[in-house]
């Protein structure tokens, strides 16, 4: 499943790093120098670090000449599950997939309004970690502008706890 990831090209407007292995590497800097503030622990916030984009092996398609890959984040949840089965608890594989699937509920919140669904985002995952993960989600590519994304992050924060 993660071999698979270095084959998956992405937007390049979105993502100038490449292709979505690169950028699982640089998510992967991100979350191990914010890690010990997951409220579901450093473990669980690391795999679901590694795991956040699995499902863009599946969804990525060019579409009217764009890169996409609508819902990767329904079906990482679903493949996180399949690829920790092995060797996890099951406690631990729901927390895995919970932030899988609510990373982008940030995206979601700020660009999308009709896809965020914070009720059940609330239920499955702590908000803040859904936070931490978004935000190493978005620091993880080239050019990436930290005080905005810190800020879009808040802007989210503030956003989850009024819906």
């Amino acid at each position: 499943m993660l071999f698979a990831l270095a084959n998956i090209r992405q937007s390049p407007r979105h993502h100038p790093e490449g292709n979505v292995w690169n950028h699982t590497l640089m998510v992967l800097d991100e979350a191990a120098s914010r890690k010990e503030k997951a409220v579901a622990g450093s473990r669980v916030f690391m795999w679901a670090a590694l795991l956040h984009d699995i499902g863009k092996a599946e969804t990525t398609k060019i579409r009217k000449g764009k890169i996409t890959a609508y819902d990767h984040d329904k079906v990482g949840a679903s493949m996180a599950r399949d690829f920790l089965q092995e060797f996890e608890s099951e406690s631990f594989i729901s927390n895995v997939a919970a932030l899988v699937r609510w990373h982008m509920q940030i995206l979601y919140a700020d660009k999308a309004p009709r896809f965020a669904d914070f009720e059940t985002m609330r239920r499955e995952a702590d908000v803040r970690d859904v936070a931490l993960l978004g935000l190493c989600d978005r620091l993880g590519r080239l050019g990436a502008d930290k005080h905005k994304e810190e800020k879009t992050i808040q802007e989210f924060l503030q956003r989850s706890k009024s819906l």
